[in-house]
């Protein structure tokens, strides 16, 4: 298979271009515009909105294999498109369930793996609210203390609300043939105000048996769904030491982003030889790492020769996604921070922190 059609256009189809080029990969795009991240590298471009049903067959009748870069897309465009025989990884069974949150935690429960305590009604407060559809980057996610807190409207479920300790990320692998290899975990830090993800650290940094624990609930998660390619698990650990599944994406994701440097094999070089039937490579972490997200503080054309003078140095590498608006909150490009201990990343990466923010050009 030679042939990859990507379902989007943003920096995660950027990354798979770049990590799939040397494999002797092609690349079709289905992404709004020719200048979106992904679509300027891509070979060929499908313009269309990725709810287009006729756009979808289009890439998929291209491609020897189609996949996708983010949920929010149709469903229905890649039943169809499997329906002529085109392969599409992961399937679109796993879209369906990853895209209800309710019925994809309700299916890891009844696997018997580790979720917070599920209800369609609260059962006491306070509690965790969320949109069974269209959550993401921390939208469709409410704290409830009373009934009588404003909440998120009527396709919801609840969760209960967990003392949250650490969250863990773990990126899974899972070929054609139902083989599975998985990374090293990932802690996972957020803005509390943005519930954005703003810094990964690689190792984990927590003791052997807890990080052994996070990569089984992972992999069990992933076996679960049964996708073919690169799934992120996010994870809780509590303040009672569970390890919770918090959720699933089916693709390459943000967690996984310092494995372009860390790891012996990528999440995106990883997720494309999964789905074109080549070997599965190392996940093996090679060395420390600290991924910070570059993140919006203003709306405008970004300013993007004062991020690159800031962000420069030994161990400093910068991944620009060439996005052409910066608003406020938006992932702009990350770092990558590698060092010979975690110790030495983390300090370097507290030193750079503050200078992440992307600024519009005045």
């Amino acid at each position: 298979m030679r042939r990859i059609g990507i379902i989007g256009g943003g920096q995660l189809g950027q990354m798979m271009i770049l990590a799939g080029t040397p494999l002797g990969l092609e690349f079709g795009v289905l992404s709004p515009h020719d200048d979106d991240p992904a679509a300027r590298l891509a070979g060929k471009h499908v313009p269309g909105s990725l709810h287009d049903e006729e756009a979808i067959l289009r890439l998929a009748e291209w491609a020897d294999v189609t996949t996708y870069e983010i949920e929010h897309i149709s469903v229905e465009g890649l039943e169809r498109a499997a329906a002529t025989g085109a392969r599409i990884h992961p399937d679109p069974s796993v879209l369906w369930l990853i895209n209800d949150k309710y019925a994809q935690k309700r299916a890891l429960e009844e696997r018997g793996i580790p979720v917070p305590a599920l209800s369609e009604t609260p059962a006491r407060y306070p509690v965790v609210q969320k949109a069974r559809r269209g959550g993401y980057d921390g939208r469709g996610v409410a704290i409830l203390t009373s009934p009588d807190d404003p909440g998120l409207g009527d396709d919801v479920f609840y969760e209960e609300l967990v003392g949250v300790a650490a969250e863990f990320a773990v990126i899974v692998a899972r070929d054609t043939a139902g083989s599975v290899l998985s990374y090293p975990p990932v802690e996972m830090h957020f803005d509390a105000r943005l519930n954005i993800c703003t810094r990964v650290v690689a190792p984990g940094g927590r003791d052997h048996h807890l990080l052994a624990r996070c990569r089984q609930v992972a992999e069990e998660a992933a076996r679960a769904i049964g996708g073919v390619g690169v799934t992120a698990v996010e994870l809780f650990l509590t303040t009672d030491g569970d390890v919770l599944v918090n959720e699933l994406a089916p693709r390459p994701h943000n967690s996984g982003h310092l494995s372009i440097e860390a790891h012996a094999t990528s999440q995106f070089e990883q997720h494309l030889r999964c789905i074109a039937g080549l070997p599965m490579g190392s996940p093996e972490l090679l060395r420390p790492a600290v991924m910070l997200n570059l993140l919006g503080g203003a709306t405008g054309a970004p300013a993007v020769q004062a991020v690159a003078a800031r962000l420069s140095g030994p161990g400093v590498h910068l991944h620009w996604y060439g996005k052409r608006e910066v608003r406020p909150g938006r992932k702009m490009g990350h770092i990558t921070l590698t060092g010979e201990t975690r110790e030495e990343v983390l300090r370097l990466a507290d030193k750079i922190e503050p200078l992440t923010s992307v600024e519009a050009e005045s």
